[in-house]
């Protein structure tokens, strides 16, 4: 069988085996396997990996002849969004008063439908663009935690979602009212991320400073918000559940003040000193003792090389912009050179973010922060996995994991950019057939030209 049919969503797996591929492992040394057979068995996980010439395939399952094709394991991303696609953001909704009456939409009886079919439309574009786990970082309301329930009884397709639900910020604060639950004290941020566990997330995420996206004056993006003694609150209660802790952080207090407070993981991110180096390697309020940075290029250069005309975004947003990606690429390739435990996350839905770019941001590592592509492949796949605490189950192509993984034209060790159109999906043995994410042509050129 060939890779030409489209079967319609079956929520049982049907086993199968996919011979005569290249393996690329995603190991930190690169490792690549050439015409080997993996079967995938009738609970979704791999039963085997070898030699195609030594493998026996069962009479029952499907054969699937991946001749010149290429698997590698699913793309996670740490830093999605699923309330809006990537085209650019209307800077009168960013204010305030914009976000309260979208709020007040997506909260009323023709919103909430209208946010539930929005929110499954992008899960799907993710998977069908190779990424077979996200973790949401910031929803409007429990809609993400939702469908992650609905995917995984196997009622609808999708990939593997580590949900948030709102983010948790100061009053008026990054992503307040929009996305944000708010709080003033240590109690009452204690009582925010008890609330959101309530409902049933399995992350966190905290605003320490101020974002481009809605600063309504020159210096706000960056500028630490959430108290230390708010977000330790805030880590507590997480870290008491098993729960990681995000946080937006965008200047070197703010990340100073975060990684104190015991957050697991820095978005975005700015320029690192020796203080912040060690903290990220050994923090001892941090769940597991360390922190992992994910940088999120893709979010931050389009701002700024990209004509101001054409991302509509205004001259406050615009240098704030260029002050914060300054420091998210110093800050990368800082933590690269120190050899600190670098995620890859893309903050998908912000302005020229699509949520089909996902691979985008492993150039970007490669261009401006040093990685190598088997680096950047490595920290998208085993990494991303460790970093959630699910590298046990996914992450990589071994026996006994779920078969998370894309099929491909070529050697993404190669050509990264192969990535951008995958033959075939499959999300815990769940194969998507002939994926077609939808894509904006017209932003498409736009990154291209920029980042050429």
């Amino acid at each position: 069988m060939k890779f030409s049919r489209k079967y319609q969503y079956n929520p049982i797996v049907e086993p199968f085996a996919l011979s005569h591929v290249h393996v690329v492992m995603a190991d930190a040394a690169g490792s690549v396997r050439n015409n080997m057979t993996i079967l995938v068995g009738a609970n979704g996980r791999i039963e085997q990996i070898a030699p195609s010439i030594e493998t026996s395939i069962p009479e029952e399952y499907h054969y699937l002849d991946g001749t010149g094709k290429t698997v590698m394991p699913g793309l996670i991303n740490l830093h999605t969004h699923l309330f809006a696609q990537g085209k650019p953001l209307n800077p009168r909704l960013a204010t305030p008063q914009g976000q309260r009456m979208v709020s007040k939409f997506v909260h009323s009886p023709l919103g909430k439908p209208y946010l539930d079919t929005l929110v499954k439309t992008n899960a799907m574009t993710l998977l069908e663009s190779g990424v077979t786990t996200i973790r949401t970082l910031g929803d409007v309301g429990y809609e993400v935690t939702a469908l992650r329930d609905r995917i995984k009884a196997g009622e609808m397709p999708g990939p593997r979602i580590l949900s948030s639900g709102p983010l948790l910020a100061i009053p008026e604060g990054h992503g307040a009212p929009l996305i944000a639950l708010t709080s003033a004290t240590p109690q009452e941020a204690r009582a925010t991320a008890a609330a959101n566990i309530a409902h049933g997330v399995n992350v966190i995420k905290i605003a320490a400073t101020g974002g481009v996206t809605d600063a309504q004056k020159i210096g706000e993006a960056g500028s630490p918000q959430m108290s230390v003694e708010q977000m330790r609150a805030i880590c507590d209660e997480a870290h008491s559940h098993g729960i990681i802790v995000a946080a937006h952080a965008q200047s070197p207090e703010g990340v100073r003040r975060a990684l104190s407070a015991g957050v697991d993981t820095i978005e975005h991110g700015s320029i690192l000193d020796d203080e912040l180096i060690a903290l990220f390697r050994h923090n001892p309020n941090a769940l597991r003792g360390y922190c992992a940075l994910v940088p999120t290029l893709s979010a931050g250069l389009p701002l700024t090389m990209i004509e101001q005309d054409i991302t509509g975004i205004t001259d406050i947003q615009l240098e704030n912009s260029k002050a914060v990606v300054e420091g998210m690429v110093a800050g990368a390739k800082q933590a690269h050179e120190a050899g600190l435990v670098i995620g890859v996350g893309t903050d998908t839905g912000m302005t020229f973010v699509p949520q089909y770019a996902t691979w985008r941001e492993l150039e970007l590592l490669v261009r401006f922060a040093g990685f190598t592509p088997q680096e950047a492949i490595h920290a998208v796949t085993q990494v991303n996995a460790r970093v959630l605490g699910i590298d046990d189950i996914t992450g990589s192509l071994k026996v006994g994991k779920f078969a998370d993984f894309v099929v491909l034209n070529d050697d993404p060790y190669r050509n990264l950019h192969t990535l951008n159109h995958p033959v075939w999906v499959v999300a815990a043995g769940h194969p998507v057939w002939r994926p077609s994410p939808q894509h904006f042509p017209e932003i498409d050129t736009l990154l291209d030209e920029a980042y050429d």
